[in-house]
């Protein structure tokens, strides 16, 4: 890898605090500008000298490739980050990058579960067992709290809250936020932290794997399908699907669209705006559905 990328990925590690996550994306985003580079430019990486000219052929060039819009996105947003923090360094007095515009991208709606839908799939999760318990807590908490995966995963014993139903979630750049996720999930952990066998006494992890040691995002993803085959649900639908489905649900109960981003976690009330359009779409269903004029 490039010097200067390597200084940009010790910043993010050392002075953002990312997570393994987000370095490996902008690993891999800077490591594809840089092969770029080496089969354009006849070996010669040097990014830091790169012009607005050579960053537009580039975005040409990922256009070419076949590569979805979101994901050129994601790549140029990352370059963005990169020559601001290079200007900042003093490695480069202009930005290069400043100019490059996003493929417009088609607005794709939220994968939703309706209510019913959602109480089905908790209410299949035998409990039988100490881990039937234990994935009951999960997706009653998933749904409860509108919590991303990672952020589920990384609930530690000290971040709960019992009296007022509360968790203390780690978020997209750490960010860290305090969670309402109800009764009823925080009675399921309750249910299930006297069967929680940790391997070792200092292992925090509020959620175990049969090893007693933390859950990955990945084994949710796997639990979700076992739980949810045989249901009728949108087979495309994931974890994460409750976490759409929690702020849906609550905005057609009501609640304010700034609340639903307070509690999603989001930096942007532009984020949380597309949920305004699934519940648009779905009052037009209804309307379709049961007006004689429609």
């Amino acid at each position: 890898m490039n010097p200067a990328v390597n200084a940009f990925l010790d910043h993010l590690r050392v002075e953002r605090n990312a997570s393994p996550h987000t370095l490996r994306s902008y690993s891999d985003d800077l490591g594809l500008f840089c092969q770029y580079l080496s089969e354009t430019h006849r070996g010669k990486v040097d990014p830091t000298a790169a012009d607005e000219r050579q960053l537009r052929a580039y975005a040409a060039w990922l256009n070419g490739r076949g590569y979805a819009a979101s994901t050129v996105a994601r790549r140029l947003a990352s370059l963005r980050t990169f020559y601001q923090y290079q200007r900042r360094a003093g490695a480069v007095t202009t930005d290069p990058a400043g100019g490059l515009r996003n493929p417009k991208q088609p607005q794709r709606l939220p994968q939703l579960l309706r209510e019913d839908e959602v109480l089905r799939l908790l209410e299949a999760i035998p409990t039988s067992d100490a881990f039937g318990v234990r994935d009951r807590a999960m997706f009653e908490t998933l749904y409860g709290g509108g919590l991303r995966v990672s952020e589920l995963v990384g609930i530690d014993l000290p971040d709960l809250d019992a009296d007022q139903n509360l968790v203390l979630v780690r978020g997209k750049g750490r960010r860290e936020r305090l969670c309402p996720i109800g009764v009823v999930a925080m009675s399921w952990i309750w249910r299930w932290l006297p069967l929680r066998q940790p391997r070792q006494p200092k292992e925090y992890a509020v959620f175990l794997n049969r090893y007693g040691t933390r859950l990955t995002t990945r084994s949710i993803g796997r639990l979700f399908e076992s739980h949810a085959a045989g249901l009728d649900l949108d087979p495309s639908s994931s974890p994460h699907t409750l976490r759409h489905s929690f702020a849906t649900h609550l905005l057609d109960r009501g609640a304010d669209l700034r609340s639903v981003q307070e509690l999603l976690g989001h930096r942007n009330l532009t984020t949380t705006q597309i949920y305004t359009h699934v519940t648009k779409e779905r009052l037009l269903d209804v309307y379709n559905d049961a007006h004689p004029r429609a």
